[in-house]
């Protein structure tokens, strides 16, 4: 069967590869001469002020990106921050955008090739570079991924000589005029320079596809912020410092000035090495941008703003039809029209993208849903947003009046789009609708089951006390069938005697909570949960009913009869300051209960330690038996200080014949001891390969 989802095969080697790729084309090879022309030898600050622009939009494309790391990027944020009219209006904008910008840097590929093959035809070149990438991409983001890291090791090679034996070459005296231009020439300068920033956030519409998004996303996306604004900064130096203003900013700028550069540099046979580096950063682009777009059809389509065809995922796990469709349109830009121009007023819609995702951070934060768990925060909180929302569209109006049209007309052809064809097609609304809850208006809760459903994919954080929670659970074994108010109260009087609540508020708690329906219930489980501010931890109760719980609507009332049997209940109670850890619990909980083998090892559990290993076996806990002719033989005579396990776990229990031994420094390992190693799943995996699978 086709996946249904997108396989994570990126690691953060591929995300920093995409971000920076898609980065480090036009923003150097292209535009420095431009820039020359407008800003003079202040061309590098420029660079810097529109990097500094862009930091708060990367700030909240992040924090939305590991919150909710799904196929789409832009568009499912502003889709689900704001409703999808907003979703739609983003989703098109950003796939156009990103369209015309690898339409742009194949022609690009071009400009520098017909330096030293005047005769070709940028067209066809561009053309077979667009369907040679849609291959690549075609066979999965891991080998695009792969592709991409060795074109970028192969472009920060050549930048690394450029800079290296640019700077030693530098003549101070050609910054004289460092601020002639004035403070006009440098900021509109930076409005035209902003463009070399874009392709920092492509990552995140293949955010789906990241392995650890929480860890990945962020780290990669700031690693590649730093290389390129260093990269940036320093080339353009590099360029002034070498060969002066007046060069870079003949014609109006010259449209090949690295090559011109290292001519200058090093003779021919370094523009010839340029043109090489010229051509990778292009390709990068193109690659990337495949990559990233391709995905925004994908999304739309699962979410009927397209048609279904587009949310088809092939066999490899990519999508065909967006990749299929994206390719088309750009072999149609570069073939009937000049992108450039329209590349550059695509840029302005695309800083209003940006604006629009610091304004979704404050949606998605204002709505107070509890789901709504960001790995990263961004700093600064709201200032930061508002700085990033008013920033460009400052930038936009200093770049002119048919920018400011172009990006009208991409909105106006959105929300008719919307309007006009998926409106009665969709049945959902955006976390702002959270907020006029607040306000005493309506909610919109399909968006907190969504969010509450990527938890669970997302698994737990490595700060999460999921192993001490597994260690200090009390139990309950029960034949039954046992009514649930009985079941209640006897988990709350366990639970009273570890928590500072008593075992009647904790019994009325879980009993609202299964009355008003916020006790989730899946495969044969149920999840009754409270939070209190009384509490600085969480504590776990797993009960066994073997033969059913009986669930009452109210007291006195009928029975409601169950859609299924209830034979394992989890009382989960944690502290009210900390909602997103609580909800993390129950994600990785839920995780584990839904999967087959669950219910048949839950049942068939001998003893307290192997009805906690039911819970967590799969991943966080290893178990096995010592014997002289089993893989752990060596470990038998050894005290437990003696033993080395992995970073991060450790032995919770010891099973010796029908007594439960408590894990010491210096107690002995004996042999047919049942030894239960609990951990991160990194750590567990590795015993697993060490001495086989669980006994």
């Amino acid at each position: 069967m086709k996946p249904a989802r997108l396989e994570k095969q990126l690691g953060l080697w591929d995300v920093y590869a995409i971000a920076t790729g898609a980065t480090l084309s036009s923003g150097f090879f292209l535009l420095p001469g431009l820039a020359a022309a407008g800003a003079g030898p202040a061309m590098p600050l420029s660079y810097l002020l529109a990097g500094l622009i862009l930091l708060p939009g990367l700030f909240s494309m992040v924090e939305l990106a590991t919150a909710m790391p799904r196929a789409g990027g832009i568009y499912y944020f502003l889709d689900r921050s704001m409703g999808p009219l907003v979703g739609a209006i983003g989703g098109f904008g950003t796939w156009i955008a990103i369209i015309l910008k690898c339409a742009f840097a194949l022609i690009g590929v071009g400009a520098y090739l017909k330096l030293f093959l005047p005769g070709l035809q940028m067209g066809p070149i561009a053309a077979g570079f667009a369907i040679f990438f849609g291959g690549v991409n075609y066979f999965g983001a891991k080998k695009s991924g792969s592709f991409q890291l060795l074109l970028l090791i192969g472009l920060l090679i050549l930048l690394t000589w450029f800079c290296g034996v640019g700077v030693l070459q530098v003549e101070v005296g050609n910054f004289s005029s460092f601020f002639e231009v004035g403070g006009a020439g440098i900021v509109s300068t930076a409005g035209l320079v902003i463009v070399s920033y874009m392709g920092l956030t492509k990552v995140a519409s293949v955010a789906e596809e990241v392995k650890n998004p929480e860890r990945n996303l962020p780290l990669g996306m700031f690693l590649a912020f730093g290389s390129i604004i260093t990269i940036y900064i320093v080339g353009t130096s590099v360029m002034v410092g070498v060969v002066g203003v007046e060069t870079l900013s003949q014609g109006g700028g010259v449209l090949t000035p690295v090559a011109t550069v290292a001519e200058a540099l090093v003779g021919p046979w370094g523009a010839a090495i340029m043109t090489v580096a010229a051509i990778l950063a292009f390709s990068s682009v193109a690659n990337a941008g495949i990559l990233a777009a391709s995905r925004y059809p994908l999304a739309m389509g699962r979410d009927k703003l397209l048609p279904v065809l587009f949310s088809h995922v092939g066999g490899r796990g990519t999508p065909t039809v967006g990749i299929a469709v994206t390719v088309a349109m750009i072999l149609l830009s570069v073939t009937l029209f000049d992108p450039t121009g329209i590349a550059k007023l695509a840029s302005a819609f695309q800083m209003v993208l940006f604006a629009l995702a610091c304004l979704a951070v404050i949606v998605m934060r204002e709505s107070r849903i509890e789901s709504y768990d960001p790995g990263f925060r961004s700093p600064l909180y709201p200032a930061v947003q508002i700085l990033g929302i008013l920033g460009p569209f400052w930038m936009i109006v200093t770049m002119g009046i048919l920018p400011t049209l172009f990006t009208g007309g991409l909105i106006v052809f959105g929300a008719m789009w919307y309007t006009y064809y998926a409106r009665d097609k969709i049945d959902r609304e955006g976390a702002i609708f959270h907020v006029f809850e607040r306000l005493g208006r309506q909610r919109y809760g399909g968006l907190d089951r969504e969010l509450r459903e990527i938890m669970k994919e997302r698994g737990p954080r490595e700060a999460d006390p999921i192993d001490r929670l597994l260690t200090h659970a009390r139990l309950l074994d029960l034949e039954g069938p046992v009514a649930f108010e009985d079941l209640a109260n006897q988990a709350s009087d366990l639970l009273a005697l570890d928590v500072p609540v008593t075992a009647s508020q904790l019994c009325e708690a879980f009993l609202l909570g299964t009355r008003t329906g916020a006790t989730p219930v899946s495969h044969g489980v149920a999840l009754p949960h409270m939070r209190s501010e009384l509490l600085d931890r969480s504590h776990l109760l797993l009960a066994r009913v073997t033969k059913g719980v009986r669930f009452v609507s109210e007291p006195g009332r009928v029975e409601r009869a169950p859609a299924e049997t209830i034979r394992a209940v989890f009382f989960l109670v944690s502290p009210e300051a900390d909602p997103g850890q609580h909800l993390r619990i129950l994600a990785q909980v839920a995780r584990r209960v839904d999967q087959d083998s669950f219910m048949p090892e839950w049942l068939g559990a001998e003893s307290d330690e192997q009805l906690k290993e039911a819970l967590f076996r799969n991943e966080r806990i290893f178990v096995m038996v010592l014997g002289k002719d089993q893989p752990g033989s060596a470990l038998i005579g050894f005290q437990l200080r003696e033993v080395s396990l992995p970073d991060g776990t450790l032995i919770a229990m010891i099973r010796r014949s029908d007594e439960l031994v408590i894990p010491r420094g210096d107690t002995a390992l004996l042999d047919g001891d049942r030894i239960t190693v609990i951990g991160r799943p990194e750590g567990i995996s590795t015993l697993r390969d060490r001495y086989g699978g669980t006994a």
